[in-house]
């Protein structure tokens, strides 16, 4: 197995790295998150400009290698761009399944002129699968849905929603709707980022592409976002052990730097494991991806292990830290804030354990 990146590959992350790096220290990204819309439009035409806000809609171009570096990137500088959630989740769907003019969509969306977000959560639902409360009513020629989304991250700002709804005859259909068009309740979480609860009320909806049982579909979508959400914890861990070990260095008591003590520097050491064992398990996810299989047990097994690895690390880090890894302006606190978001979005570490319970016996046995 191959794990060398080509030549694109390097250069798409390092001009990432690079742009991220330029434009986000801890005080200017506390200072964008506070504006209204919480993210800088002016970084959104940058990603675009590079290409990045395209990535993954043409496969023979980019692929789920490239959003996992993109989105470790991200996640290193905890950049509150939503890259996945407002273009490349909603937008792989689309260019997946739309009809020629709804493909032609994405044009926009990779020139960063119309944000999407994906419609699907509802309140109540724990483990992601593609059932959905939501009614897809057909009316003559057109069709309208009705029913509640929440939470719809990037929702507040989107311009088009990729929606899930049931279809009068069975199963799940997709559609777009024009988010004007839907009643919008936004709200910043608690990690800085945006969404909104969205409602419809016999909102007039286009279906995307043919009218079908979209689950299959809707199940390959929360992959991939599982996927890029455990590439974007992993930068984060990266930065976190990175800015402790730094501490440890520099901070002293009792005469001497804490590196010095070796309880502490064990500690650091059992972080650096569970880091490279949250790497692991996002090379493999990504990887199964790209190779064109999109399971929901990997996913489980990769976001699993990004959660228990986030969890580790974070309280860690404000542990030796002490009193100034809670504060507002210094950066752990906020590393450890998004962890803990990732970890809850598309299912808890506790939800996925469950998924992974109930396919054991599907496992092949293994005679010793």
């Amino acid at each position: 197995m191959d794990f060398q990146l080509s030549e694109e590959q390097t250069l798409l992350r390092d001009t990432t790295r690079e742009v991220l790096s330029r434009t986000y220290d801890a005080e200017t990204r506390n200072k964008v998150i506070d504006t209204e819309l919480g993210w800088s439009r002016d970084v959104w035409s940058q990603l675009a400009d590079i290409g990045i806000l395209g990535l993954g809609f043409d496969p023979d171009e980019a692929g789920q290698i490239e959003i996992m570096l993109v989105s470790t990137e991200v996640g290193r500088r905890l950049a509150p761009e939503p890259i996945v959630h407002a273009a490349l989740g909603p937008g792989a769907l689309i260019a997946e399944h739309g009809s020629d003019a709804q493909r032609a969509l994405l044009d926009e969306v990779a020139a960063g002129e119309r944000l999407l977000a994906f419609a699907h959560l509802e309140p109540g639902h724990r483990q992601p699968t593609a059932v959905t409360a939501t009614e897809a009513v057909q009316q003559g020629n057109s069709w309208a849905l009705s029913g509640r989304k929440n939470p719809v991250l990037a929702g507040d700002s989107a311009d088009t929603l990729v929606v899930s709804a049931a279809l009068p005859d069975g199963g799940t259909g997709l559609f777009l709707v024009d988010a004007t068009n839907a009643t919008r309740t936004a709200y910043r979480t608690f990690d800085g980022q945006r969404g909104a609860q969205i409602e419809f009320n016999e909102t007039p909806a286009e279906p995307l592409g043919d009218v079908v049982d979209a689950s299959p579909a809707i199940r390959n979508a929360i992959v991939r976002i599982q996927s890029a959400l455990c590439s974007e914890a992993l930068g984060a861990m990266e930065e976190a052990l990175r800015l402790t070990t730094d501490y440890l260095k520099t901070r002293k008591q009792f005469g001497v730097t804490l590196n010095k003590f070796q309880a502490l520097t064990q500690r650091a050491a059992d972080m650096y494991v569970s880091l490279e064992l949250a790497r692991s398990m996002n090379l493999y996810a990504a990887m199964s991806i790209a190779d064109g299989n999109l399971d929901p047990v990997v996913a489980s097994r990769a976001k699993l292990q990004t959660g228990r690895s986030g969890r580790h690390i974070a309280q860690e880090a404000i542990q030796l830290h002490g009193g100034i890894g809670v504060t507002a302006e210094y950066p752990i606190s906020h590393y450890a804030a998004r962890l803990t978001a990732i970890e809850h979005t598309l299912g808890s570490t506790q939800d996925h354990l469950r998924l992974l319970a109930d396919n054991v016996g599907s496992y092949d046995l293994v005679r010793i």
